[in-house]
């Protein structure tokens, strides 16, 4: 399939169409950016939650392929792959491990039900669909129940504007590397609808590191559809509906006990398919000031894998979600969310299911001062139920200062093979087993300068993580067996120096610590990312990118500190068609994001994009 689409975006690429260059609403400098995540759709200045936020433009001026490049750049935030091309990627916050950080795309849960943590693999994300990203940082089980433990991403793939909008793109780079992607998008008076097609191909590098010998190399291919439209009904209300479709196949290699990592050259690969959707109705009442919500979400995933040729592992499982929120204007400065939420979910033959019911109330005490509190009961059909609870506050007593703090309860749910899964002589699943829990607080400052060119935010984060869950060969099964304390801070900056030239800078200190007080694993202490960004003349832009990851603990011995430079370039060549190129890795840095596992060299690719 992906071939094909290579070529008609090579096709449409020599046709003549006019471009109309978007250009993101959410990146105006005076623009009021609103967090969708936190529930009550508040302004950044009255968040008291850690929140940050990247835009379309953002991810698109640092010019990958591959979301997972974008959220690492959050400060608080840590990634890691097993292999590039596709190997498994996830992003852990402030410490927590990956399975505790809860993804949303579109208001659906998509955290995989398959898998014996449940966490969310960002390998097949394609970033050309998304409109925008949120990540908060801490726990947010008030705000999303299960499974936010560690912090919330949450995904808004983009919409339609008004008129009629298409592109197409198409580009080639190093590992013999295609990548093309069209996309149909419009709005008007009553309707809207976007429909979009991306696809990648590449022989990859070697999953197990090319320095230890291993030569073969691990290709990846996936291909993706989008779709996402909506109508306006009588008295303002609208229905919409999302739909995205992802179909990988990624090689990978062999667990190869002795070797670096325990990972060697092997002929093995997997197939993955995934499907996210939803429909929505937003039916507003007391001339606007009831907004009321409904949604029915779903999730599926299926995924086989294969040694030499042969099936060796395969999982099914899909999530069916329900919610209703209502967010009602009291009176002038009081605002209350409330909703109930249901999810079905199954996993390989086993079933559950979990009931929440949450409120919010929002207190603007005075024109600068918000409060906001939120409670919340998730009943579980396995498990005891769960209260959690926030609190936060965002205090702005200079136009150029904001001050926020915030305190949290989160909860993650045995998944369905934690609390099914027995072996080694044991004959049932451990029955005792309890939900993970975390409770934490931070407090930050923003500080915006007088000449509105820049600003520099610091936040302090404390968290105590407890009825950690891991395996335990002596029971045979699950149990609730470790604790975790997570500490530090983030700084987050940027200033424009001039009108075409601007920097910024993000850097987390984080000391994470397990019950024994040893190192958690793949949790850096220091990790920052240095961005310098330009655009002389409208026509010529460029983004440099120098990423800093420090010491690693791993299960298989330490992996060292590294730091890599990119570089991201576009030209407008004329109104309708513009010229891009990435160079990854700049100066050829040799480093392992986990022991054993390789990472690209001096790569990169170009490309070209139409617009109309």
């Amino acid at each position: 399939m992906f071939k094909q689409l290579f070529i008609v975006c090579l096709v449409s690429l020599g046709s003549n169409t006019v471009l109309l260059a978007e250009e993101n609403e959410e990146t105006k400098p005076d623009e009021t950016i609103t967090v969708y995540g936190v529930r009550l759709d508040q302004p950044a200045t009255e968040v008291g939650s850690s929140v940050s936020i990247l835009t379309a433009s953002d991810i698109e001026a640092l010019g990958s392929d591959y979301v997972l490049d974008a959220i690492a750049t959050v400060p608080g935030v840590t990634v890691n792959q097993n292999g590039a091309y596709g190997g498994f990627a996830s992003v852990r916050i402030r410490g927590a491990s990956s399975e505790q950080t809860l993804v949303i795309i579109d208001g659906v849960v998509a955290n995989d039900t398959t898998s014996p943590g449940g966490g969310f693999d960002f390998a097949r994300f394609d970033p050309a669909n998304i409109d925008r990203i949120e990540v908060l940082r801490g726990p947010q089980s008030t705000l999303w129940g299960t499974d936010a433990i560690g912090g919330v991403v949450n995904i808004v793939t983009k919409r339609p504007e008004q008129g009629l909008q298409g592109n197409a793109f198409a580009q080639a780079g190093s590992f013999n590397s295609l990548r093309g992607g069209a996309e149909l998008a419009g709005a008007g008076d009553r309707f809207d609808f976007r429909l979009a097609a991306t696809g990648t191909s590449t022989d990859g590098i070697s999953k197990a590191d090319e320095a230890n010998g291993n030569t073969e190399k691990d290709g990846h291919d996936s291909n993706t559809i989008s779709a996402k439209g909506g109508v306006a009904l009588a008295k303002d209300a609208r229905l919409q509906a999302s739909l995205l479709w992802t179909d990988a196949e990624s090689e990978f290699d062999s667990f190869s006990f002795g070797d670096q990592g325990n990972i060697a050259d092997g002929d093995e690969f997997s197939k993955t398919e995934e499907l996210i959707g939803n429909v929505s109705l937003h039916l507003p009442l007391l001339n606007g000031r009831f907004e009321n919500v409904v949604l029915a979400g779903y999730s599926d995933l299926s995924r086989d894998n294969f040694i030499d040729g042969s099936p060796s592992y395969s999982s099914e499982g899909d999530r069916k979600m329900y919610r209703y929120q209502g967010t009602l204007q009291i009176i002038e400065d009081h605002r209350l969310a409330f909703g109930a939420e249901r999810e079905d979910s199954k996993a390989n033959g086993e079933k559950t299911s979990i009931t929440g019911l949450f409120a919010l109330y929002e207190l603007q005490a005075l024109d600068s001062l918000t409060f906001t509190a939120g409670v919340r009961r998730d009943d579980h059909d396995k498990f005891d139920a769960e209260t959690t609870g926030r609190l936060a506050v965002a205090y702005n007593p200079h136009e150029q200062v904001t001050l926020r703090a915030s305190w949290g309860q989160g909860f993650k749910a045995p998944t369905l093979f934690q609390s099914t899964f027995f072996c080694c002589g044991a004959t049932a699943p451990n029955p005792n087993l309890k939900p993970e829990s975390s409770e934490a607080f931070d407090v930050g400052a923003v500080y915006r300068t007088a000449d509105a060119r820049g600003e520099i935010g610091l936040t302090y984060f404390d968290q105590d993580t407890t009825n950690l869950i891991d395996f335990s060969f002596v029971a045979g099964g699950y149990e609730n067996i470790a604790s975790a304390t997570s500490s530090g801070f983030e700084i987050d900056a940027h200033y424009r120096f001039t009108e075409w030239f601007d920097a910024a800078i993000s850097y987390a200190n984080i000391d994470a610590k397990d019950g024994a007080g040893d190192n958690l694993i793949r949790v850096p202490e220091h990790s920052g990312d240095l961005i310098f960004s330009f655009n002389p003349d409208g026509r010529v832009s460029g983004t440099l990118l120098l990423k800093y990851n420090g010491e690693e603990q791993d299960p298989n011995g330490v992996v060292p500190s590294w730091t890599r430079v990119d570089l991201a370039g576009r030209y407008s060549l004329s109104d309708s068609v513009e010229m891009y190129a990435r160079i990854e890795n700049l100066f050829d840095e040799q480093y392992q994001q986990i022991i054993g596992f390789g990472t690209p060299g001096l790569s990169g690719h170009v490309g070209a994009r139409l617009s109309f």
